[in-house]
Formats: structure tokens, sequence, C-alpha cells
């Protein structure tokens, strides 16, 4: 009999110890289990808090927008015309000794500066070279007035009705030639005469003059 109650003291004493056991293993593999996956876990909410945190930041700035318009560009334009446009001068029949007065107004009809020279040609059909026997004076207009009545202004060109030209029509500024403002204009005076010594060669001569202004601007065109 004692050997029985000694076995199942020992069976009584020996089992809760394995159930104890199993009990802890269970319980490690259940920790080792969740421990990385509570970090994962962790992490995730910490993500999405800083996430929620940053929007609710950006959607709190407050933000403005300044344009700038009517930026226009409109290209200056230089317009060149003289009135009258024909027949500034002329005298049929012409003697020796006989002298003639015009006025040429030059427009610049533009919105930029420009400058200006002129040429000439003169017809000889006849062969008569009356273009080499007349002189041709041109003058600014008056000192005293703009007008040409007394043909005392600047001298800028004087020699044969044949060679009549000043300025130049090469690019830049040339000697001689002359500038405008936009939507300005001046005047110049005209006088052609047949010399009193003029050559009986001339007689019956006819000779047609054609003046030619060239322009350009003078903006970054030195």
């Amino acid at each position: 009999m004692p050997w029985f109650r000694t076995r199942a003291r020992s069976d009584l004493t020996v089992e809760p110890q394995q159930e104890r056991v199993v009990t802890n293993m269970d319980t490690l593999r259940s920790r080792s289990f969740w421990a990385p996956r509570r970090v994962l876990l962790l992490m995730a909410a910490a993500l999405a808090a800083v996430s929620v945190t940053a929007t609710s930041f950006s959607l709190g700035l407050w933000t403005d927008t300044a344009t700038v318009g009517g930026n226009t560009f409109t290209a200056g334009t230089i317009d060149i015309s003289t009135s009258p446009a024909s027949a500034v001068i002329g005298l049929s029949p012409m003697m020796p000794g006989d002298t003639v007065n015009g006025t040429l107004t030059v427009n610049n009809a533009g919105t930029a500066q420009l400058r200006y020279a002129v040429s000439s040609s003169s017809t000889n059909a006849d062969l008569k070279a009356l273009r080499d026997g007349i002189t041709l004076t041109i003058k600014l207009r008056d000192v005293a007035a703009d007008a040409c009545t007394d043909f005392d202004g600047t001298s800028i060109y004087s020699g044969t009705l044949a060679s009549a030209a000043f300025g130049s029509n090469a690019t830049g500024n040339q000697a001689g030639d002359r500038t405008l403002a936009g939507a300005a204009s001046e005047k110049l005076c005209l006088r052609a005469t047949l010399p009193i010594t003029a050559a009986n060669s001339y007689q019956g001569g006819t000779t047609t003059a054609t003046f030619t202004f060239d322009a350009e601007q003078t903006a970054n065109n030195p």
C-alpha cells in the first residue's frame, strides 16, 4: 500500500510540472510570433499619424498668386514722304540769267526717328546737257520763319543740277545725312539758276530731274 501511495503522489507531483512547461513554451511561442508584428503595427500607426499631420499642415497653408498682364509690344515705323510729291521746281522757257525757287516739305509720318539722304538723276535725251548748265542750291528753312522767302537758311547743297545730292544712302550715319523725329517735318528751299553766261549750245535743251529720298532708322544704327 505505501508503494501505491508513493507512486500516486509522485504522479500527481510530476504532471503539474509538465503542464507548466508546456504552457510556458506556448507563451514564448505566442510572444515570438506577435513581437515583430507589434513593431510593424506600431510603425504603420506612426507613419499614418505623420501622414495625417503633414496633410493637415499643408492644407492649413495660405497661398496667393499675382499676375502681370498687358505686356504689349508695338514695332516702330519710319515713313518718309514729301510735299509736293512731284514738280517741286521747274521753268519753261528758261533763259540765261533766270532763277526759279521751290519749297519742298519732308515728312516723317512714322513713329520713330529717321535719317535721310537725297540723290538725284537728270535726263539728257537730247544730248544738249542742260542739266550740267543749271546750278541748284538747296537750303534749310529761313532763319526767321518756317518758309523759303528769304532763302537765308543753312546751305546743304550747291552745284549742278546733274550732281544734286546730300548725305549718303549707305547704312549708318554719313556726312550730310539729315534726321527727322517721328511725326516731324522740315522744309527744304530749292533755287535753280541758268547763269547769264550759259553756253549757246544749251538753247532748246530739256532736262527732267528726279530727287530720291532714302531713309533709315537711327535707333541701334549709329
